[in-house]
């Protein structure tokens, strides 16, 4: 039988990928990736050499043929996004439903957890997460409003991504009476987290906000 593991990748520090996940990519006779050259870096940090090939959901055909002919062959595809875990606000869901719909049981999946931004960012948050709601990135335009006025109605704590071009138009949409916390360039060397209300952090931090990437965790109503 084949498998297909769906590894999870650091989000910033190397340090953070588990031994199992080295061991899986290190098992892999192919691995698919969000962008080969991102995920080359990684396997040259591991010492890792293995096949590479693109695979998102508007990749060649080819690419997804050749990813299921793998498997079909009984061999091992280890599945990666750029940063954190497949399938998670990133096109790896794709694949994985594919091979699920192709090969049914005739194919193993198996997760491989590790980091996640969004756990990463509710851990220091201090917000409830018992339960919680993910929306990833806003719309940039259309349904961008609604997608606002929906997450202000929310009765659970809110985690969405936001790009570092758009983080200040996106804090003067959030609820501006509601505790807010901004984790920018997590696990990385300028790792920094702002907490307050969205006018006050937009006005003490606006310029560091507009570099490096950023998870934004909204409180409770």
């Amino acid at each position: 039988m084949s498998t297909l593991y769906v590894v999870a990748t650091p989000i910033g520090n190397l340090e953070d990928l588990s031994p199992r996940a080295a061991l899986a990519l290190q098992a892999a006779d192919l691995i698919a990736a969000e962008d080969t050259r991102v995920t080359s870096k990684l396997l040259t940090r591991l010492n890792i050499v293995r096949p590479l090939i693109s695979s998102f959901q508007h990749s060649p055909t080819k690419n997804f043929e050749k990813v299921l002919a793998t498997l079909t062959d009984g061999l091992t595809v280890a599945l990666v996004t750029d940063a954190g875990t497949p399938g998670i606000s990133d096109p790896g869901s794709y694949l994985v439903s594919q091979i699920r719909e192709k090969l049914g049981d005739k194919c193993k999946i198996i997760p491989i957890p590790g980091p996640s931004a969004v756990a990463t960012a509710l851990s220091a948050a201090g917000f409830p997460a018992d339960q919680f709601l993910f929306l990833g990135f806003p719309p940039h335009k259309k349904g961008r409003q609604t997608f606002f006025s929906e997450l202000a109605e929310s009765k659970y704590t809110v985690v969405i991504y936001e790009s570092p071009h758009r983080i200040l138009k996106t804090l003067a949409q959030l609820p501006p009476e509601r505790q807010i916390f901004v984790a920018r360039e997590l696990t990385k060397k300028f790792e920094s987290h702002y907490f307050g209300t969205p006018v006050e952090i937009a006005e003490k931090h606006g310029p560091e906000l507009e570099r490096g990437e950023l998870v934004v965790v909204i409180s409770v109503k």
